[in-house]
């Protein structure tokens, strides 16, 4: 274990959001291990420095890569991501240690009528900046027009109701943690409204072989939500998706049990699949093909062909 004199200098981004979640990682190390201390270190990160852009206009990982380079140049010990920021293929130099665990994966709607979505007036303006969320409220909605946002969550919730846009999408994890859970008019069950992989969870990565933080961090993992980002991320492996494809994954763990539900869906929202499939958690990629291979069979492989 990490010596007192010496504090854990935990990498975060700099927004309200992210330094609420670091708090959460904070707590947890202090209520588990009470000698250990801790640094919060904020870091801009790409994402962060060009709101103005859409994630697919600036690439895959802008909110990560600064805190990668920080743990190489060693100038944090640990940083915390949003797990559905994180690209699925690793650096070698670093691990994901821990996944703690999971706030409330669903989306979430406000608008300025705080109404649900059956009952916005059609042609209602709602953003999102997620191709999945677009596909998902489309299919539901196709008379709505489902125009692209940037910039944080306290932003988009200050546009919801501004003169560009009538609503927004946003994870109901981000409303809860910064306080803001009632503004939602509706939370939407998983099954209608298929998360980002790893939404609601945060993912602790360190330096290879840097063993006994990684022993003192798997301390505040959660068994449950790690199993379920797994499954998650391993079926966008198999999809070969990132921010471009419309794609979402949700498991979810009873005891041995495992289950899963992949959505493809195109861009106008005219073509979704979802597939689920259940088995052991021991069995977890034989969950993950079965769930790929009836998205497949239903019609999501033409798509995943034509966005690849």
């Amino acid at each position: 274990m990490r010596s007192p004199q010496h504090p854990v200098r935990v990498g975060t981004r700099g927004s309200d959001l992210a330094l609420r979640q670091v708090q959460e990682v904070v707590e947890q190390l202090l209520d588990s291990f009470p000698d250990v201390r801790c640094e919060v270190c904020p870091i801009a990160t790409r994402g962060d420095r060009h709101p103005e852009n859409t994630i697919p206009e600036i690439g895959v990982g802008v909110f990560v890569r600064e805190l990668e380079e920080a743990l190489r140049r060693r100038q944090i010990d640990v940083a915390v991501h949003s797990m559905k920021d994180l690209p699925t293929e690793q650096p070698q130099d670093l691990m994901l240690a821990a996944v703690t665990k999971r706030e409330d994966p669903r989306d979430a709607l406000v608008n300025r009528w705080n109404a649900p979505l059956r009952e916005l007036p059609g042609g209602a303006r709602i953003g999102t900046g997620s191709p999945r969320r677009a596909v998902q409220l489309l299919a539901q909605r196709p008379d709505l027009q489902v125009l692209p946002i940037r910039g944080n969550v306290p932003t988009r919730l200050g546009k919801a109701r501004g003169p560009d846009y009538d609503g927004v999408v946003v994870a109901l994890a981000g409303l809860r943690r910064l306080g803001r859970e009632q503004e939602a008019a509706e939370v939407f069950p998983c099954e209608v409204m298929v998360p980002a992989p790893g939404q609601g969870a945060l993912a602790l990565q360190v330096r290879e072989g840097d063993e006994a933080l990684a022993g003192l961090l798997r301390g505040i993992e959660h068994r449950d939500t790690a199993v379920a980002v797994r499954a998650e991320r391993a079926l966008l492996q198999v999809v070969g998706g990132g921010c471009r494809a419309a794609f979402g994954a949700y498991a979810s763990v009873a005891g041995t049990s495992l289950t899963l539900t992949g959505m493809v869906g195109g861009q106008s929202g005219s073509s979704l699949y979802k597939a689920t499939a259940s088995g052991s958690v021991r069995d977890l990629l034989q969950v993950v093909r079965e769930t790929y291979r009836q998205l497949c069979e239903l019609g999501a492989a033409r798509l995943l062909e034509t966005s690849g």
